[in-house]
């Protein structure tokens, strides 16, 4: 049997873990919601088995490829509120620094935090000089994340038939 550890990172109001399968059910209301699926990949809401299956590709990206995705809970009650992480399946040019977060937890700064640590996380334990953020051209809310986190507009791409911006992160200077 192969074993492998998925890290869990702290911050000062959140815990970005391993999914759990008590994790579905708030996943997958979360995903049902068109509000909060209108900018993603899809575009479209998922069904729990679709859900369940983004829970087990984001677990099985750690052993493959030591990065992955996480469930991120708030530490005060230990409510999921999202996922966010380094999204990287094959048909992606580039690891991208993810997320996407329940609609009761948008405009608290959780994605700006939550997105910041897994991007220092990324940096910490991998020689990337770069990590990207691909975002619907209409998703402002989005942008403004990355723009808090120092992502630059690069370009633009498509991915899977959808028009994203390209949002680059560079790895910070060595002080």
């Amino acid at each position: 049997m192969t074993t492998f550890e998925i890290p869990t990172v702290m911050t000062a109001r959140l815990r970005l873990r391993a999914f759990r399968a008590s994790d579905l059910d708030a996943y997958a209301a979360m995903q049902a919601n068109p509000e909060v699926m209108r900018y993603l990949t899809m575009g479209r809401t998922s069904t729990p088995v679709e859900v369940w299956r983004t829970m087990l590709m984001s677990t099985g990206s750690w052993p493959l490829r030591g990065y992955g995705m996480w469930a991120c809970e708030k530490i005060d009650g230990a409510v999921f509120i999202g996922s966010v992480g380094i999204f990287h399946p094959l048909d992606w040019p580039e690891p991208e620094i993810a997320y996407s977060f329940d609609q009761p937890f948008w405009g608290q700064g959780y994605a700006t935090e939550a997105a910041g640590a897994a991007r220092r996380w990324l940096f910490e334990h991998f020689p990337l000089d770069r990590v990207a953020s691909f975002i619907h051209p209409d998703n402002v809310a989005s942008q403004r994340v990355v723009t808090r986190l120092g992502a630059v507009r690069e370009r633009t791409v498509e991915l899977r038939g959808n028009t994203c911006e390209c949002w680059v992160h560079r790895r910070p200077a060595a002080t």
